[in-house]
């Protein structure tokens, strides 16, 4: 393959999205229990050291193809050939545009253990699938579901129920149903920071309950949503209702709870809830205009 090929795009991509993700996270990580893996190529690896000739001397993450190198021959990733402004770092020669297809061959003939391998990830995986793996393992952490701040704390379930409590003071309730009280003195003001969040331990599961109030386009809305503190495919084995009413009216959602890997934006941006326009949330409130208050009620159930 000739220098300069594309072929290798969509693993520069994936390394380049997964560095910055864990460079973010890693200091933040609550450790997480020992668990089992269920499938997958087992065992230990060996590869005599070779894996340490790729990790990059200026980020130290594995390089991926295109892996650069001065004419001297050492090498570095193709992200930090940029921050370096094409100049080696090791013997201040420059880059030019030379590709080490020596190494990058060596890379393809490796196996190397998950990351999360500590987490209890026992799989092995060729050098140039690994990265693929990693962003779908599911042993890797969970981000924080706290949406009232950047918190970028990562941990296991447990871990993060407790970072929760003790460290957020989210409001802790055991039941599969809830009713959730909204009060706001001015209605005319809406703030993208508005919101509350109250967790609920369920079929020894917890799910979030987040409400909200932010502007969509130019109209005030509010939003109340339901996530599971676990992974997508076990939040499809639940579903939920949400219903909001007054004056003899009353507006209803049903839906399957959203996995905390998908974030909080993510889901609320995707409107995937039940939605109140603030004229209706109004009304709801007794028609006044003056104060706002709404009740949310709602349960979670268990598809059979």
């Amino acid at each position: 393959m000739a220098p300069g090929s594309s072929a290798f795009k969509e693993v520069l991509e994936a390394v380049a999205d997964c560095d910055i993700a864990t460079s973010k996270s890693e200091n933040n990580i609550i450790p997480i229990k020992g668990t089992v893996s269920l499938s997958g190529k087992q065992g230990v690896y060996s590869n005599n050291g070779v894996h340490e000739l790729l990790e990059c001397p200026v980020c130290t993450n594995l390089m991926y193809p295109p892996i650069h190198q001065c004419p001297n021959g050492h090498t570095l990733c193709s992200a930090c050939k940029l921050r370096v402004h094409n100049c080696c770092p090791t013997c201040r020669y420059d880059l030019g545009n030379i590709r080490c297809l020596a190494l990058e061959k060596v890379a393809g003939s490796l196996e190397l253990p998950c990351k999360y391998q500590s987490l209890g990830c026992l799989d092995i995986f060729p050098y140039y699938s690994k990265l693929k793996h990693e962003q779908h393992c599911r042993f890797r952490p969970y981000s924080c579901p706290y949406a009232g701040s950047e918190c970028s704390v990562t941990g296991d379930i447990p871990a993060l129920v407790a970072h929760l409590k003790d460290d957020h003071k989210v409001d802790m309730h055991d039941g599969c149903t809830f009713n959730h009280r909204y009060v706001k003195s001015n209605p005319h003001e809406v703030e993208n920071a508005t919101w509350m969040l109250t967790v609920f331990n369920c079929f020894g599961r917890q799910f979030c309950l987040h409400f909200e109030a932010f502007q969509l386009g130019i109209s005030p809305v509010y939003m109340a949503f339901l996530r599971f503190m676990g992974d997508d495919s076990e939040a499809k084995q639940f579903s939920y209702s949400l219903e909001v009413g007054g004056n003899g009216r009353k507006l209803v959602w049903q839906g399957i709870p959203r996995s905390i890997r998908d974030s909080h934006r993510k889901v609320r941006d995707s409107q995937d809830g039940l939605v109140i326009q603030r004229n209706l949330a109004l009304y709801f409130s007794g028609g006044d205009r003056k104060e706002l208050k709404l009740r949310v009620t709602g349960r979670v159930w268990k598809e059979e």
